[in-house]
């Protein structure tokens, strides 16, 4: 199998997409951090004590997607057109779900999946101080678009 980061000689490389036209491309990511029921409530009733952590959290993701290429080494700096990130709180676990839009050279998906996993870590951070067993899992890629030159 070929694998498009690495060059003849199996150096990591940046792949060029210099003469790939820009195209509107969407994705969208999805992950799950499981904590105990009284935890999930203290995060619909807003009352963590470092503050509003689902809002924190929600801008964190957006923050982190807007960063990947300065995160993940041979990821592409795009330009994105939105992204957002939402909260599913279950009994004992929330799911975090972002999607974002760009039209640019090369996908985003590599921005949603950060921005899960960033908002999730920032939910495992903020709640830490109340709950040790938190675990965050089921990082994914839901779904990738192509659309057509821009």
């Amino acid at each position: 199998m070929d694998f498009s980061h690495l060059d003849a000689k199996g150096q990591a490389v940046m792949v060029d997409v210099s003469a790939k036209p820009p195209v509107r491309r969407t994705a969208r990511a999805a992950g799950r951090i499981t904590m105990l029921p009284a935890t999930v409530e203290r995060l619909r009733a807003a009352t963590i004590e470092k503050g509003d952590a689902l809002a924190v959290a929600r801008v964190a993701g957006i923050a982190a997607a807007k960063r990947t290429a300065d995160l993940i080494p041979l990821c592409h700096a795009i330009r994105i057109d939105q992204v957002g990130v939402e909260f599913t709180l279950t009994d004992d676990a929330v799911e975090v779900e972002a999607h974002a839009v760009c039209t640019d050279r090369t996908g985003i998906e590599m921005e949603v999946l950060t921005a899960v996993s960033v908002a999730a870590l920032t939910l495992y951070d903020m709640c830490k101080a109340v709950d040790s067993t938190m675990r965050i899992t089921d990082v994914r890629l839901l779904e990738k678009t192509k659309g057509t030159e821009a």
